[in-house]
Formats: structure tokens, C-alpha cells, sequence
């Protein structure tokens, strides 16, 4: 469940940031740093947790697939993690700069780049690779017919 919170977090936030820009009204370029912190901290947590899930997956061509989708995911917590730590430092030190607001904008660019690449990785792990999909089962309890019943009583 966490992984869903990054991508639409960051890709939100790119968005606004986008909006922002375009009509240079504040609370858009905010709501984009405040999207982009939240999504940095989903990316940390989706990070996390998606190692601990893929233990032990390491075989054939889950394995290949999964080992792509952990590098995306690497690349995804860096460059969301340099994104974020860069606007941060940019809104803290009150620096408006054109080259800093460039720097910034692409660095979110690249974010949402990444986190849309991991997120495709991920999609295709459960699609077509059945990763993490429990196959169950139904246990059916098969009812007995008249006809049967009454050749288990003679």
C-alpha cells in the first residue's frame, strides 16, 4: 500500500510545482513543496518496505525483473531525496534565483521521471510476474446430491 503514495505524491506535486510556475501564485509553488516532502518520505518508507518484501525473490526471471525495479527504486530515493533537500535549502536561505528555481524544477523533473519508471518496474513485477500475488485456493465443500446419499445409506 505505501509504494501508491510516493507516485501520486511526487507526480501531484510536479504538477503544481508546474502550475506555479505558469501563474506565479505562491500557494501552488508551497503545495509543491509540501507534496514533495510528503512523497520524499513515501519514497523512504515504499524504499523500505519493498526490500523487506523482495527478500528471497532472487530466482530466474522474477529475479532479473525485481533487480530492476530495486535499482529504479534506489535512483528514485536519491534523486527524491536531492529534489527535496534542494528545495528545502532554496526556501530556507529565501534564495528566489532563476538558476536556483531552474535547478530545483528539474530536480523535481527527475523525480517524477524516476518514480514513474519504479512505479511501471513494480506494475509489471505483479502483472506479469505474479510477484507478491498469493494464488489461493477456495476451499469448496462439496455438498452431497440426494442420489449420493442415498448410496451411502444402502
Amino acid at each position: 500500500m505505501i509504494v501508491h503514495f510516493p507516485i501520486a505524491l511526487v507526480l501531484a506535486g510536479f504538477l503544481s510545482d508546474i502550475i506555479g510556475l505558469v501563474t506565479k501564485k505562491v500557494f501552488f509553488r508551497q503545495a509543491a513543496l509540501y507534496l514533495l516532502l510528503l512523497g520524499t518520505a513515501g519514497t523512504v518508507g515504499a524504499y523500505l518496505s519493498g526490500d523487506a518484501a523482495g527478500e528471497g525473490m532472487e530466482e530466474g526471471s522474477l529475479g532479473k525483473a525485481l533487480e530492476l525495479h530495486e535499482q529504479a527504486a534506489l535512483i528514485t530515493l536519491w534523486v527524491t531525496l536531492a529534489a527535496a533537500l534542494f528545495r528545502l535549502g532554496a526556501e530556507f536561505l529565501k534564495n528566489n534565483n532563476r538558476v536556483v528555481k531552474i535547478v530545483a524544477m528539474l530536480l523535481f523533473a527527475m523525480s517524477t521521471v524516476a518514480v514513474s519508471r519504479t512505479g511501471y518496474l513494480g506494475g509489471q513485477l505483479v502483472y506479469r510476474h505474479a510477484a507478491g500475488v498469493e494464488l489461493g485456493i477456495p476451499d469448496f465443500q462439496i455438498a452431497p446430491t440426494d442420489e449420493s446419499a442415498e448410496k451411502a445409506g444402502d
